[in-house]
């Protein structure tokens, strides 16, 4: 086998699973909302938007299976914590944004002059339609389609960046926004890229496996490499995006799938612009068969109702949600990411690092959990003034990372704690003998 040609196939193969219309369409926008700060906020976007799903995949070295990336806690929450990631990359959220952004797009711009509204039901219709078909049908015309269009839009995406770059678009400007970290860090979740890398890990191992690679320290150096590979792929893309769109961040206020197309204008043209548009909506549905795929499946393993009618199910569900917009969904997810993220972030480190005490898994975790609902649950959206003053007191709480100190003062306390209750246990076993 030769290993350096196998990390590099491993390395676009992982680039690839991440790549989509997501990827594409939030760090333009960061970009025009950051102006002069976008480095700084790009730098956070690339830790969770890139360095945090590829450190996801690398845990399932320590891991194997998707049924044990939280089971020290409990199997009960490792199941719910797992159904959780899937309706959220699925038809909560991450389905019908692929429909949403096919619309906006790649359809609206070519017919400006019809009815949005009309032209959104028919466009989600057709959408979700032809991804049920290719569903159950289980067709390989994805595949054809995903591997011809990601090296034509890379292509078009080299286009707009050195025309971008090269030429008078724009300057940043300053935007005098505070917390310029933290709305970068945070701005990565909507990729849900970390939420997937739980999902996409499995994949990945299972096919070194399937080559004869089962050593940890064997997978962890095919992986490492690859996640290098796809990581530099990825982070050219979000850094030239981010520039671009903090150049033309004094232009106005752009929704969030129009900054990316006015980039695509202003550098190839009106017909770049819609060419553009068009490849990003077709990968769309590439995107949306599998998460609908793996949806499906997941729901059909807990449940009486069948695959198919599962697909049926989400399909139907995804399509009325997509006609609300990109922004609609954004809106309404923004508050789930939020407390789903942090709690990844913690069961990827630990996996990764393979801590073995149970009591620090279930104690970080947990701690996580509770003070991010309280953050997000009863400030943000229940405005309850006792709970915001007293999250307002924790180290960090400004910076918008009001989750860590209370995490790591948890872990702290679980790992002095835990080799003692371990010793308790075994005495007691003895004193039973």
């Amino acid at each position: 086998m030769n290993r350096k040609k196998e990390v590099l196939i491993l390395g676009f193969a992982l680039f690839a699973m991440f790549f989509g219309a997501g990827n594409l369409i939030f760090p333009p926008s960061l970009g025009i909302d950051m102006g002069k700060d976008w480095l700084v906020a790009g730098i956070g976007f690339l830790l969770t938007g890139v360095g945090l799903p590829l450190l996801g995949v690398l845990a399932f070295t320590k891991v194997g299976r998707l049924e044990d990336f939280s089971v020290k806690i409990s199997s009960r929450f490792n199941t719910l914590y797992c159904t959780a990631l899937v309706f959220v990359i699925g038809p909560l959220f991450a389905i019908p944004r692929t429909g949403s952004t096919t619309f906006e797009m790649g359809v609206l711009p070519s017919f400006p002059n019809v009815n949005p509204l009309v032209l959104s039901i028919i466009t989600s219709t057709a959408f979700f339609g032809i991804t049920l078909i290719l569903v159950i049908k289980e067709s390989k015309i994805t595949d054809i389609i995903g591997k011809f269009l990601t090296p034509v839009i890379l292509i078009i995406l080299a286009a707009i960046a050195f025309l971008g770059i090269t030429g008078n678009i724009g300057t940043p400007v300053d935007k005098n926004i505070t917390g310029v970290f933290a709305k970068g860090f945070v701005s990565g979740y909507q990729t849900m890229d970390a939420l997937a890398s739980v999902i996409f890990g499995v994949v990945i191992v299972k096919g070194l496996e399937g080559k004869g690679i089962v050593e940890e320290k064997e997978q962890r150096y095919f992986l490492s490499g690859s996640a290098l590979i796809a990581a530099i792929g990825l982070g050219l893309i979000y850094f030239s995006l981010m520039y671009l769109g903090a150049r033309v961040s004094g232009v106005g206020a752009f929704s969030t799938t129009s900054a990316a197309l006015y980039l695509a204008e202003i550098t190839l043209g009106s017909a770049g612009k819609i060419a553009f548009g068009i490849c990003v909506a077709t990968a769309c549905l590439t995107t949306s068969v599998g998460l609908v795929a793996i949806a499906s499946d997941w729901f059909a393993r807990f449940t009486p109702i069948s695959y198919k009618m599962w697909s049926v199910i989400i399909c139907v569900f995804s399509g009325v949600m997509a006609i609300g917009g990109v922004d609609f969904i954004i809106k309404l997810s923004i508050p789930v990411l939020c407390i789903l993220y942090p709690v990844t972030i913690i069961l990827i480190l630990l996996n990764v690092f393979g801590v073995k005490h149970v009591l620090v898994y279930r104690t970080a975790t947990y701690t996580t959990l509770v003070v991010i609902i309280l953050e997000e649950v009863f400030s943000k959206i229940l405005h309850v003034t006792p709970v915001t003053n007293f999250l307002a007191k924790i180290p960090m709480a400004e910076s918008g990372f009001v989750w860590v100190v209370p995490c790591l003062a948890g872990m702290a306390v679980a790992f002095v704690a835990a080799p003692i209750r371990k010793a308790a246990k075994l005495k007691a076993k003895q004193a039973e003998k």
